[in-house]
């Protein structure tokens, strides 16, 4: 098992066994690998992430769940969702927010389901109605700080559908400036505009 959490610029790997990808990113000078589970281990992985010459972690560890768990205890861990939103021409929703293409999504508030918070978030952000609710697309984890708090947002994405007779309707208060639907074919641009996060989603979606 492995997830893929990216901090700043930068791609931290945990995971409890190495795949191909894993083993040829070990080669690398700006790779830092850490096998040994402990407080001391996960600072000095946070930290030599910070220094400019390296670019990816790799966190190995036989329990996953173990690992994950230690590691999320640095954080306050908020759970988010949004939605890859197609249209009966295969167009995916992208929204521009913030300098940057972005995929709606939002904070999971307290009581609700995952799924309805995805719903709702796609629904408030883009001002679209008829959604069609399909199923799991991924899961992608960031970190941010928000005045002292170290943040790990996790963020479950779903694959939905609507249509493109419905009028887009931007969430202003959430800085959402421009809303488009985009031919796959000419997304490449939009990836090159968007957080690291967002250009996986975009990504996963194009493999399907």
């Amino acid at each position: 098992m492995q997830i893929k959490i990216h901090i700043n610029d930068k791609t931290l790997y945990l995971c409890n066994a190495l795949d191909q990808q894993l083993q040829a990113l070990m080669h690398h000078p700006e790779t830092v690998f850490i096998d040994e589970l402990n407080s001391h281990s996960i600072k000095a992985m946070l930290r030599e992430l910070t220094l400019p010459e390296i670019r990816t972690g790799i966190f190995l560890h036989g329990d996953f769940e173990e690992l994950k768990k230690v590691f999320f205890k640095k954080f306050e861990v908020i759970q988010a969702a949004g939605g890859l939103v197609t249209n009966e021409k295969n167009e995916v929703l992208l929204i521009f927010r913030r300098g940057f293409w972005d995929l709606p999504k939002g904070k999971r508030e307290a009581g609700e389901t995952i799924e309805d918070c995805a719903v709702r978030e796609v629904q408030e952000e883009t001002g679209l109605t008829q959604i069609t609710l399909n199923a799991p697309l991924q899961i992608t984890y960031h970190t941010y700080e928000l005045g002292t708090h170290h943040i790990l947002k996790e963020s479950h994405w779903f694959l939905m559908k609507a249509t493109v007779a419905e009028q887009l309707i931007p969430q202003t208060e959430e800085d959402i400036e421009q809303i488009a639907w985009i031919d796959p074919g000419n997304i490449d641009p939009y990836k090159s505009n968007a957080y690291a996060s967002i250009k996986d989603v975009l990504t996963t979606w194009s493999h399907l």
